[in-house]
């Protein structure tokens, strides 16, 4: 605009009125100041702040809820933590420890109308929702707040499961926010039909009971297949309060509930009103049982598999539990096994004075336990005499001391001199107190003579008998002594059956063990069994240590043990006064031992014939539907090399006596009574203690030690006495029955 002629635009005046109308509060500066206010000023400064803290304070709860679950593949757990399960071979289950359930069950095998009931009971919304059910919410609390009671929940099953399996029983609103989560994420990682297999195999239903398998046999003694309608919504109305709606306890309101939850499935259009009546009047019939999961099968076997169970998994690991552990048991062998142990002590335990009995079954091929019996009744005796009772061999030990012999290139037909004799103040004895003369090692070892193995020994060495028997599974320790070939070092059942495996296998040993593997509560593997076969003896000499003791069982003192249709190869074994009884014998497939004795180590008045007659009668089942393996063919004797040196021992001092007619194996003994597994019948044993007894000291000393005028006269009238058992056997110092 232009300027006027007094220099003025024409707008001038109206400004400065304008200006002359502000008044000293409507300055230019205090018009900024309200204009520019803090913001600590302003509403929408604090609406702003608010919002961005409750939502970093919900972020954390949420980082906080996020960490404290567990990883994802943990949302696959099966089982509840706590719990140990211990399968057998075939899957089935052997024993339990915690709250886990006896008989999982596929989602198929669990009767429709079952999970219905729960799904009615529990979570009518289950198909609708993802975890959380909002209406499911609402609608539990009207209902509670309209009977003025705890009537209906509001837990979806997806977040009972998560509490089963994650969570604990804390009523807190952080275990809520968890549970709400976990199921969430569970929706996410799983099918409605995965959770609802897990809920119904893991859901407490009182009594003890742990899944509706269980519930079916302690409430109704029937499986699950055979529930009625009626007795299938009494297990699902036990969900809520298993202890108040329990039918053993409270049978007026177990009916009430089972009503309801039968209404509320006519009213989900599951079942029709003519069966919900039926079932609403039909009567309710408890037949209660114990909980299998309290049920212990081959329980010497199960406290065989806690033990090791250190060796493969972490002390915390164990200790959070959730393992299932699958071993190698054969459920039927087990079983028969069993029944051969009991029969044995039941039948010859008494008149034999032996109150106890041990079986192991081994697959030498890969080192398998396959059955294991640890004695007659685990609730008496939980003591398992199969590993960790300690005894003496006997003469089973004898296999390694002519194996060794064997290996160091010693021929089985090597002649030796069974006669009297004493090495270093040490004197062998045969049980028969007599003497056969010039033999060979393999007829030696058939008639299980002991002073033939004591030079054995002697000519292959203390060392390289121990390191071979040590190699093949002996884990005791072995003192270098003369003795030592006649079964004096201590070992258990478990080892001695174990390192005959090595034979079986033609010279290679596979670690005795029990577990093939240990899975988690998610099912994921986390030990599995790599044992891995090693070499321990030529093949040539495995072959001709398995023939020498195929003869044992052919034509010696094992005969009790034979096969009708497989060669069979072992050895018996009798301790000092006949304490410990043994027979260790294999096929091929199998070996297998036996050992029966008394804890107190009291003298028995058995043979080890008794061992090997239970080998048979456990071998004869075990081997129904197995091919017929042949035993490796013998291979040529001449020009062998040795695989193992020889270190002979270099006695201080030998006594060498002579074969008398008195000593000698011709004399006019019963047939079969100079043998190790001479077996008098009771009557005649009962004569024999009763004549003992009479006898005095003194006066059979000096019958003893009469010389008589005319020698021939003399046998004659001894060979009649010990017919008639009036002059009894003496004792051995290490005999072998």
């Amino acid at each position: 605009m232009e300027p006027d002629s007094t220099g003025q635009s024409s707008s001038g005046g109206f400004s400065d009125r304008r200006q002359n109308r502000r008044s000293p509060g409507n300055s230019p500066a205090s018009s900024t100041k309200s204009r520019y206010k803090p913001l600590y000023f302003r509403f929408w400064f604090w609406l702003l702040v608010g919002f961005g803290g409750g939502l970093a304070a919900l972020s954390s709860v949420w980082l906080s809820v996020e960490s404290s679950l567990p990883p994802t593949d943990e949302l696959f757990a099966t089982v509840r933590s706590q719990t140990l399960t211990i399968a057998a071979g075939d899957g089935t289950i052997l024993q339990q420890q915690g709250p886990a359930t006896r008989e999982p069950l596929k989602i198929g095998q669990i009767p429709k109308p079952l999970v219905q009931a729960f799904i009615a009971s529990e979570d009518r919304r289950f198909y609708q929702h993802r975890g959380i059910d909002r209406q499911g919410i609402v609608r539990a609390g009207w209902a509670n707040l309209r009977s003025a009671n705890l009537v209906e929940g509001g837990s979806t099953i997806t977040q009972q499961l998560a509490r089963i399996l994650f969570l604990n029983q804390e009523r807190s609103l952080w275990r809520k926010l968890k549970e709400i989560r976990l199921a969430m994420k569970i929706e996410e990682n799983l099918s409605k039909d995965q959770i609802l297999e897990r809920y119904l195999n893991s859901v407490y239903l009182g009594q003890g009971a742990y899944g509706v398998a269980d519930a079916a046999w302690v409430y109704f003694s029937k499986p699950v297949n055979q529930l009625t309608l009626s007795e299938m919504a009494t297990i699902a109305g036990l969900a809520p309060a298993p202890s108040f709606y329990s039918p053993t306890v409270n049978q007026p309101a177990a009916i009430g509930r089972r009503n309801l939850v039968l209404q509320r499935m006519q009213e989900d259009g599951v079942i029709t009103a003519s069966e919900a009546t039926a079932a609403k009047n039909a009567t309710l019939t408890i037949k209660t049982s114990s909980p299998k999961r309290l049920q212990a099968t081959a329980p010497y076997f199960t406290s065989y598999i806690q033990q090791e169970l250190p060796k493969y998994v972490p002390a915390d690991v164990l200790k959070a539990g959730g393992l299932t552990v699958e071993t190698s048991l054969n459920s039927k062998w087990q079983q028969a096994a069993e029944a051969v142990v009991k029969k044995t002590v039941a039948e010859s335990g008494k008149w034999q004075r032996f109150e106890q009995a041990a079986m192991v079954a081994i697959d030498p091929r890969n080192g398998e336990v396959r059955a294991m019996v640890g004695g007659t009744d685990f609730g008496k005796h939980q003591f398992n005499r199969a590993t960790q009772a300690q005894r003496q061999p006997g003469s089973t030990f004898k296999g390694f001391v002519y194996t060794a012999a064997i290996a160091s290139g010693l021929s089985p037909y090597k002649q030796y001199l069974d006669s009297p004799f004493k090495v270093d103040g040490y004197e062998p004895k045969n049980f028969s107190e007599r003497f056969r003369g010039e033999m060979s090692m393999r007829d030696a070892l058939a008639a299980s003579i002991n002073v033939v193995a004591v030079k054995v020994l002697m000519d292959v060495g203390f060392d390289p008998t121990i390191k071979l028997a040590q190699s093949m599974g002996i884990k005791s320790p072995l003192i270098p002594a003369y003795s030592l070939a006649l079964g004096s070092a201590e070992v258990n059942l478990l080892e001695l059956s174990s390192a005959y495996g090595s034979l079986a296998t033609v010279g290679m040993h596979t670690e005795a063990h029990g577990i093939r593997r240990i899975r988690d509560r998610s099912g994921n593997i986390i030990y599995d069994a790599q044992f891995k076969p090693r070499r321990v003896l030529d093949s040539d000499s495995a072959a001709i240590a398995t023939w020498m003791l195929r003869n044992v069982v052919a034509s010696g003192t094992g005969s009790a043990a034979a096969l009708a249709d497989r060669s069979v190869a072992g050895k018996t074994g009798t301790s000092d006064k006949a304490r410990d009884l043994w027979f260790i014998g294999y096929i091929p497939q199998l070996v297998t031992g036996v050992w029966l004795g008394n804890d107190n180590n009291y003298p028995t008045a058995g043979s080890s014939t008794t061992a090997a007659f239970a080998w048979n009668r456990f071998m004869v089942q075990a081997v129904e539907g197995m091919a017929v393996e042949k035993f490796a063919a013998l291979p040529n004797l001449a020009n062998r090399k040795p695989s193992i040196k020889r270190q002979p021992v270099k006695p201080r001092r030998i006594s060498i006596g002579r074969i008398t007619d008195q000593n000698s194996e011709g004399g006019s003994l019963r047939q079969g009574e100079n043998s190790e597994n001479y077996q008098p019948t009771r009557r005649r044993r009962r004569r024999y203690y009763q004549q003992n007894r009479e006898l005095s000291r003194p006066w059979r000393s000096r019958l003893q030690r009469q010389t008589p005028v005319d020698p021939q006269r003399y046998n004659r009238l001894m060979d009649r006495l010990r017919q008639n058992r009036l002059v009894p056997r003496q004792p051995t110092l290490d005999s072998d029955q």
